[in-house]
């Protein structure tokens, strides 16, 4: 069936053992478990550190690190200040530019007016919590648990733009997955870019996961043929990377399309999770990625990387007020500890510090 996919035969990749790791799926399936519900800390079992190594940093400790540029533009306006219309100027100002776009930062701003003379606030501290609230409450709906064990096997279809970091947070987000206890399997749909489909091979062959893969040909057939495999092995999760794009090279989209039309044909309802990867360095640009895949793809979740040492860090203000996607990890590093569930409060909290 769809033998005419079938250019040339993918190769399985499977680690040294030749066996791909098939975890038993230990959590009550019918409820499905969450991501959330357990430590989210991603970490790698490797070695100790010796004692001349500094200690790593906790998750919010990378968080703030990582959002430091954009924090200090906002907080430093708060230093003194007296609440009036030039604060308010500068707050505007200082929102704009780290990409929160008009519509999030007119309704920030209004809100906060609103809020401070309901409350009569008048310390600039007082007026710096209400704007955390604020934000929090506008980033909350972006927040949601990425479930597991609703679905046997979950097939996860992954796209961006060429540079956003997909096949690395692929790897990273495999990992993340083996450390609660779901055995992987990765599609290198990527076909027209060989150093993808090898580095995918590389965090197969690191982590133990089985990798489908093949030199040249349809990415569909790729996709297809891994759904195959996991539904055959009884693997939990399959992810599909697929090739960088732009949103304006329509013929690529509609490649897209047709890859995920294929997963649908391979297994009924799939795939049930269809995530873009983000470049948190591109700001409003951002935006414009996710309404453009998302009207191509129906996006069920983002995830936004390289929020690291970028002044951009209100680009989820952005997608909150204009395309509210789940936003289900961020990135703020290279290490795999640095991919971690999205959480308003931590995220407003890093900040507004």
């Amino acid at each position: 069936m769809f033998s005419f996919f079938r250019k040339k035969t993918p190769e399985v990749v499977t680690p040294d053992s030749h066996e791909a790791i098939e975890t038993s799926f230990k959590e009550d399936s019918e409820r499905g478990s969450k991501l959330e519900s357990v430590p989210a800390t991603i970490s790698v079992p490797d070695s100790k550190p010796s004692e001349n190594q500094p200690a790593k940093l906790s998750w919010i400790a990378r968080l703030k690190q990582g959002l430091a540029k954009t924090s200090s533009n906002l907080t430093t306006l708060f230093i003194g200040a007296r609440i009036d219309e030039d604060l308010y100027d500068d707050l505007e100002a200082a929102l704009l530019s780290a990409d929160a776009g008009v519509e999030a930062t007119v309704y920030v701003l209004d809100q906060l007016k609103r809020k401070v003379k309901e409350e009569k606030l008048t310390e600039a501290e007082q007026v710096k919590r209400a704007l955390k609230e604020l934000l929090i409450e506008l980033l909350l709906p972006l927040q949601k648990p990425f479930e597991l064990g609703r679905h046997q096997p979950l097939v996860m279809m992954i796209a961006g733009v060429n540079g956003a970091g997909k096949t690395t947070t692929i790897g990273k987000l495999a990992k993340h997955l083996q450390n609660h206890q779901q055995s992987v399997v990765l599609a290198a749909g990527d076909t027209f870019r060989a150093a993808a489909r090898e580095q995918l091979m590389v965090w197969g062959e690191r982590n133990n996961i089985t990798v489908i893969a093949q030199e040249s040909g349809d990415p569909a057939a790729v996709a297809f043929d891994a759904v195959a495999s996991a539904k055959a092995r009884g693997t939990n999760v399959v992810m599909v990377d697929t090739a960088g794009r732009l949103p304006t090279q329509l013929h690529l989209m509609e490649e897209l399309k047709k890859i995920k039309r294929v997963i649908g044909k391979g297994m009924d309802g799939a795939p049930q999770e269809v995530l873009l990867v983000i470049d948190g360095n591109t700001g409003q640009n951002a935006l414009a990625q996710v309404k453009a895949f998302d009207d191509a793809l129906q996006l069920t979740g983002l995830i936004i990387t390289k929020l690291d040492g970028t002044a951009k860090g209100g680009i989820l203000a952005a997608v909150a007020k204009t395309r509210p996607i789940p936003v289900y990890f961020i990135g703020v590093g290279e290490q795999i500890e640095d991919l971690q569930a999205f959480n308003a409060q931590e995220f407003v909290d890093a900040l507004l510090q």
